[in-house]
């Protein structure tokens, strides 16, 4: 793509060197991906700075270079080798903005939802999916576990990549055929500007409880960064909120698109009604416009009944009818790690990705719910490194307080000491029905091997993931394949 092209709806404060037949072969944030005739973008981190690798960038064959700040060095460089300079105000939504163009603007060729919320976002998103391919929508999907352009299965390292990507993905489905999309937006990419310029169809707010405050620092620069979702809307688009949330309306209050809302509040668009789940899956009605539809899914807890709901409900926007929806997600599969049951005799084991205070909690209750017969219950949890450390010992609470027995052991310690994680979880515990385990694999083991025979065991923090981060290396664990193996013995 020629620079003149690619530069075309950037904004930029000024653009200096030879624009004429200057081709841009791949656009990059990081110095160690550029190639002859590469866009470099120069990004100030929070770890370091990218400008500090512009002469990188320049030596390895870069043809442009967007910047925020220069110097004569800068400039002398950038002009020896003919390379063109891009300065702006914002590097980031240049980037942005450039990957929209380079990838042909991928988003405005596709029905794209885009799902954001502290819980639920993945489960939402793989329901929506197949809500949509089941009515002949052929969809792609961006998120937390796993990418999906077509057929095409692609590793996700971020719940949402940088705008590069992003829009790389979006293009693949576009090639592939798809006619949809779902794609979880983190309130770090928001924040980060890296859906910067996508155009969304339908966005979807699930909740929103304290979470990232290691990156957001408070609660409500959390609740901005997921704000800038709907703030961003067009006026043909839709807004599908969960009303039920004390933060909904406020998330939605500024947007310009459609707003519909979901939840039991009697108020909902789309409301839940008579909730009944157990170890079999979730049954309730639907109502909307008057009309009530039966819903059952092989999903279980209450959440299960918002997620599926916003997923019929973003179908609906989509043009499939709702009642055949309805229908359909009878048939949805289990979400890996979220809220996944193994049966094995007369022990249930749950695998489930609850890493925050409030998610634990509401797969607790869940449980306990289900647990019509008064089983033993045993949770096994710990908390990850180099995150929140708020969250802690309230999670510690709600385990001791919700469970008959807890091992406490490590989840991605990271580069923390795992047993200063483990104490600060103690700090909140004030029951004597917990342990300590450290090795993740020994707790789990002990779970499974030492509990009674009819026993449910939860298994929470890490859900689909299939490491474990140690001082930044991360080796091979599955909570699901570690709790199969001893369930076999």
């Amino acid at each position: 793509m020629q620079i003149k092209e690619l530069l075309h709806n950037v904004d930029v404060i000024e653009v200096t060197g030879n624009l004429e037949n200057r081709e841009i072969n791949s656009i990059t944030l990081n110095s160690r991906d550029v190639k002859n005739n590469s866009l470099f973008a120069a990004i100030k981190g929070f770890k370091t700075d990218g400008h500090k690798f512009i002469s990188d960038a320049v030596n390895k064959g870069a043809s442009a270079v967007i910047l925020e700040e220069t110097t004569t060095e800068i400039d002398e460089l950038l002009k020896q080798n003919n390379c063109v300079k891009i300065k702006t105000a914002n590097s980031r939504k240049a980037f942005a903005q450039a990957a929209c163009r380079f990838f042909d603007n991928p988003s405005q060729k596709l029905n794209l939802i885009g799902i954001t919320g502290t819980k639920g976002k993945t489960t939402t998103a793989f329901c929506t999916k197949y809500l949509l391919e089941a009515n002949n929508q052929k969809s792609g999907l961006i998120g937390t576990i796993k990418n999906l352009t077509g057929d095409k299965e692609l590793p996700s390292k971020l719940t949402t990549p940088e705008a590069d990507e992003v829009n790389y993905l979006l293009n693949e489905m576009v090639k592939t055929g798809c006619s949809s999309a779902v794609s979880e937006v983190s309130s770090h990419s928001l924040y980060l500007d890296r859906v910067y310029g996508i155009d969304f169809d339908t966005a979807v707010f699930t909740n929103i409880t304290s979470d990232h405050l290691d990156f957001h620092e408070t609660f409500e620069n959390y609740f901005e960064a997921k704000k800038i979702l709907f703030d961003s809307m067009k006026e043909s688009g839709y807004v599908i909120f969960n009303i039920d949330d004390a933060n909904g309306e406020k998330i939605t209050a500024d947007t310009k698109a459609k707003k519909l809302s979901y939840g039991f509040n009697s108020e909902a668009d789309f409301r839940i009604e008579n909730l009944n789940y157990d170890i079999n899956g979730t049954r309730f009605d639907l109502i909307f416009k008057g009309k009530s539809y039966s819903v059952s899914t092989k999903l279980i807890g209450k959440f299960t009944a918002y997620n599926v709901t916003v997923a019929l409900a973003s179908a609906f926007v989509s043009g499939v009818e709702l009642r055949k929806a309805v229908s359909d997600s009878e048939n949805i599969p289990q979400i890996p790690g979220r809220f996944q049951v193994i049966n094995h005799n007369n022990k249930n084991v749950i695998i489930d990705y609850s890493h925050t205070a409030d998610s634990l909690k509401q797969a607790l209750e869940s449980i306990i719910h289900l647990n019509k017969n008064k089983q033993p219950i045993y949770t096994v949890f710990g908390c990850g490194g180099d995150r929140d450390k708020t969250k802690r010992p309230i999670m510690g609470s709600i385990a001791a307080d919700l469970s008959d027995k807890v091992i406490v052991t490590s989840d991605n310690p990271r580069t923390e000491n795992p047993f200063d994680i483990i104490e600060d979880i103690k700090k909140g515990i004030s029951k004597n029905n917990y342990k300590v385990i450290e090795s993740r694999e020994d707790a789990i083991k002990d779970a499974v091997l030492n509990s009674e025979e009819n026993a449910i065991i939860l298994i929470a923090g890490k859900g689909h993931e299939e490491y474990q981060e140690i001082n930044g290396i991360r080796n091979h664990f599955s909570d699901k394949e570690t709790a199969e193996r001893y369930l076999e013995l």
